[in-house]
C-alpha cells in the first residue's frame, strides 16, 4: 500500500507561483510512476503532469507547458509540481497520484493510488 499526502496549495495572485509537494509512504518501492491531476468544480478531472521514477522522463499537459514544472526525490519519497505564471483557469483540487507501471499515462483510471488533494485558487 501507498499512501499519498499533498500540500502546498493556497491563494495566490494571476502571474504568480506554488510550489506543491506529495510526500508518499508505505511500499513506495512499487511505484513507477507519478502524476498530478486536478478538478475544477463541475468540470472533469484532468491530467497535468507526470514523471517516471526511475529515469525522471517527464510529461505535461498543453495548458500547462512551459509553466508547471514536476521533478521528484526519491530519497525522500517525494514529488513536487513548481507553478508559476498562475492563471485563474488554473484553479482547483490538485491530487497527486501513483501508478504501479513505468509507462506514463494520461489517464486518471490508470494510477493506482490516490493523495487527499490540495486547493490551489488563483485570482484574477
Amino acid at each position: 500500500q501507498v499512501q499519498l499526502v499533498e500540500s502546498g496549495g493556497g491563494l495566490v495572485q494571476a502571474g504568480g507561483s506554488l510550489r506543491l509537494s506529495c510526500a508518499a509512504s508505505g511500499q513506495t518501492y512499487s511505484t513507477r510512476s507519478m502524476g498530478w491531476f486536478r478538478q475544477a468544480p463541475g468540470k472533469e478531472r484532468e491530467f497535468v503532469a507526470a514523471i517516471t521514477s526511475s529515469d525522471g522522463i517527464t510529461t505535461y499537459a498543453d495548458s500547462v507547458k512551459g509553466r508547471f514544472t514536476i521533478s521528484g526525490d526519491n530519497a525522500k519519497h517525494t514529488v513536487y509540481l513548481q507553478m508559476n505564471s498562475l492563471k485563474p483557469e488554473d484553479t482547483a483540487v490538485y491530487n497527486c497520484a501513483a501508478r504501479l507501471r513505468e509507462r506514463i499515462s494520461y489517464s486518471a483510471l490508470m494510477y493506482d493510488y490516490w493523495g487527499q488533494g490540495t486547493q490551489v485558487t488563483v485570482s484574477s
